[in-house]
């Protein structure tokens, strides 16, 4: 059965942070859907690519998410924290226990509902003190439990295939990366 991923796109999301994932997790079949958080499903990215998603956040209930993923960027990792439903599915989701991923400033927004406590997590420099978190790294790739948090646009390739290796297993993922010639 294919585990079912949905990413979060704001305007202003990181080109590079939310493609790569859709992109990885497609090539491993897994059924990801691209979720617009605005009431149409036109997205502008923060390099000003305008691009369509496969639905709105009004659109689906979520029910049957294996896991939920934020990409970082400006000014989108702000809009993603001040969208009150998409906070509340993640504080759904956390007491679920659904495997939960954010990159770049986006480990900010579960830092801010207090996800974090107790764990280890990284993020994009600058953005450190708003995890509240137990630890803060600086791998690339952070996984402590059913979070995953990685540090920005160069490490958005490791965090795609730490998510398919968190859903699918290493062996996939090393596959994957095989694949498309990750080094």
């Amino acid at each position: 059965m294919n585990k079912k991923v949905y990413i979060f796109l704001a305007d202003g999301f990181e080109d590079i942070e939310g493609l790569t994932v859709v992109d990885l997790m497609r090539r491993a079949d897994i059924d990801i859907k691209t979720v617009s958080i605005k009431k149409s499903k036109e997205i502008t990215t923060s390099h000003g690519i305008t691009m369509l998603t496969d639905l709105t956040f009004a659109e689906t209930d979520f029910t049957d998410a294996d896991m939920l993923v934020l990409p970082g960027g400006m000014p989108g990792t702000l809009h993603l924290k001040e969208h009150a439903g998409l906070c509340r599915l993640l504080n759904q989701a956390e007491k679920k226990e659904k495997h939960i991923a954010a990159i770049c400033a986006a480990p900010s927004v579960l830092g801010e509902l207090g996800m974090l406590k107790g764990k280890r997590a990284c993020c994009y420099p600058s953005f450190e003190e708003k995890l509240n978190c137990l630890e803060v790294s600086y791998e690339p790739v952070v996984t402590d439990g059913r979070i995953t948090t990685s540090r920005g646009m160069g490490t958005a390739v490791r965090f795609s295939l730490e998510l398919v290796s968190v859903l699918y297993g290493k062996e996939k993922a090393d596959e994957i990366a095989e694949s498309i010639v990750y080094m």
